[in-house]
């Protein structure tokens, strides 16, 4: 049963990144043949809303199989090395959304790097965001980390109460290794279904950040932005799967 769970946790995840890739070509193809038209910027509105419902679909199958096995998303297999040091309860930190935003700005190593990787790709627009727009990332950048703040806050009380009682009451006694009783194993149940109510907890803010902010820029601005989050995410698994198979992790 656990190696069936974990097929389904990989093909969940394969399949992610197979349309993550799709995306990106039909994000870079939109930005390349942008003439500014009126018809032109509603196509892009709907490549835009068609990205979120992918993530929104996404988000949805992680919390079905969560239900199942919530502690897999916590050190997920079908993930590199490098990306599991980069995770913030099951995935990515929301608040990255706005710093890529604020690279894409500006210039910095990162905007460097991520023009690299956009090669072709066409004219920066996020370096032409407006006053008012600024002002509202920056509002959504401080809301945003203040609930990040309270998911990590939870997420610390979760991991400093599993060592309570009554686990804690299994490593004082003389029963044999991985031995359980009915207080031990209702307490690992309880565990788990907190762990998958985080995840979603988590999964819903990084949804909710990528709709606010898509909501603050245009939609070319919108695809120009979720072109360099893909490419990005797309770029790591990879780099991670170099770096795994130059130390023999697989």
């Amino acid at each position: 049963m656990a190696s069936e769970e974990q097929a389904h946790h990989n093909c969940c995840f394969r399949e992610w990144l197979i349309l993550q890739e799709q995306d990106l070509l039909e994000l870079i193809r939109g930005q390349t043949a942008y003439t500014g038209s009126p018809d032109h910027r509603v196509l892009l509105s709907q490549l835009v809303h068609k990205n979120i419902q992918h993530f929104q679909d996404y988000v949805d199958k992680r919390s079905q199989l969560a239900g199942r096995d919530s502690w897999a998303f916590f050190a997920p297999s079908w993930c590199t090395s490098l990306e599991n040091s980069l995770l913030w309860i099951g995935g990515f930190r929301p608040s990255m959304f706005i710093r890529l935003v604020y690279s894409l700005c500006g210039p910095s190593e990162i905007e460097s790097q991520l023009d690299e990787f956009l090669r072709g790709v066409g004219t920066t627009n996020l370096g032409w965001l407006s006053g008012e727009q600024l002002t509202l990332v920056d509002r959504l950048q401080r809301k945003n980390i203040k609930e990040e703040n309270m998911l990590s806050s939870r997420m610390a009380s979760l991991q400093e109460n599993i060592a309570d009682d009554p686990l804690a009451a299994v490593a004082r006694s003389l029963s044999p290794i991985g031995e359980s009783d009915v207080d031990t194993d209702r307490a690992l149940d309880a565990h788990a279904k907190a762990m998958a109510s985080m995840l979603g907890e988590a999964d819903q803010l990084r949804l909710r950040t990528l709709k606010d902010l898509m909501g603050i820029l245009t939609p070319l601005q919108g695809v120009e932005f979720l072109a360099a989050s893909k490419k990005l995410q797309l770029s790591m698994h990879e780099w991670g799967k170099k770096i795994d198979h130059s130390l023999g992790r697989n």
